[in-house]
């Protein structure tokens, strides 16, 4: 294969991965114009319009979709064995996509953002959306370099590093009829529960375990952030289950109170997952370790700052 024709696929897996000619020119360190440019030649070397307007992004044709089927794996190999291997944080210029819940995000952008300002001045952070169901999906498509989430099954192509175990507390307002006396099983299920889902899903652990005891609770609100949880817990009869990270300035303050639930809560786990093909990716590695070191840190600051 020639150089030019190696390019044009480096160019077009850039674009599928994007779904946008400025994101994929940004991620290659090209000019918009230079990508376009390139996409006129796939035209013509390929015999297929490839890309047509869809809203602000692009839509690939049905031969582009097939081609990048039989493409994406080997240059995803290619691109590991090329890429640089050196990294030096004050002098590199780069882009690092993280996927991760709102939680996660609060506990490390600041100190993260601190550390790039005096160790590597050019490093941008861009945060990405987390949904639990989709961690393979991004990192094999290569739409993130991290994804810092819940501990699930991953196939062999995607590395995972325990994080942390989550520290998960039942928390309503002072003054809540369920906050008098003991918190039965009976009385849990028969509360309004506010639950936290990232997936759309409105059944978990918890539920599972009222299952096999005969009970059932009411799901009275869903949200899609952790962030949302204290404000609706602190106005209103909800209660839930929640980690930790999100309530426990709120329950330092008073705001909220913590209960004993009347069952054992089994064991969460949060991880850090990148894909093998960025196994030596010195940047990755640099990103990763401090990545780890903060939110590690911010954890135990959260169980300590409530005495939990």
């Amino acid at each position: 294969m020639r150089p030019q024709e190696l390019n044009l696929l480096i160019i077009f897996d850039a674009i599928m991965t994007e779904g946008s000619i400025s994101r994929a020119a940004d991620r290659l360190a090209m000019t918009q114009p230079a990508v376009s440019n390139a996409v006129s030649r796939m035209r013509v070397a390929w015999k297929d319009e490839l890309f047509v307007k869809h809203g602000r992004n692009i839509k690939p044709t049905l031969k582009a979709d097939n081609m990048w089927q039989q493409i994406k794996a080997p240059i995803n190999e290619l691109s590991g064995v090329i890429a640089p291997k050196d990294f030096e944080p004050a002098t590199a210029n780069r882009t690092f996509r993280i996927s991760a819940a709102d939680i996660v995000v609060q506990m490390m952008m600041l100190p993260l953002r601190k550390l790039i300002e005096e160790e590597a001045p050019d490093i941008n952070i861009h945060m990405v959306p987390y949904t639990i169901i989709n961690t393979s999906e991004v990192l094999d498509d290569a739409t993130v370099d991290l994804v810092i989430g819940a501990s699930n099954t991953v196939p062999g192509t995607i590395r995972a590093e325990h994080l942390f175990h989550p520290e998960y507390v039942c928390v309503m307002r002072p003054g809540h009829p369920l906050s008098k006396g003991k918190l039965t099983i009976e009385k849990f299920a028969q509360a309004q529960h506010l639950l936290v889902s990232l997936s759309g899903d409105t059944v978990g652990v918890t539920d599972e375990y009222l299952a096999s005891q005969g009970l059932s609770r009411r799901i009275a609100m869903t949200v899609n952030q952790f962030s949302m949880m204290p404000d609706l817990l602190v106005n209103s009869d909800l209660i839930a289950i929640a980690p930790l990270g999100p309530v426990a300035c709120h329950i330092h303050k008073g705001e909220l109170i913590s209960v004993p639930y009347p069952f054992e809560i089994p064991a969460g786990s949060a991880s850090l997952f990148w894909h093998t093909r960025q196994d030596k990716d010195q940047g990755l590695i640099w990103l990763r370790k401090h990545v780890k070191e903060i939110v590690i840190k911010a954890e135990s600051e959260y169980r300590d700052f409530c005495n939990c």
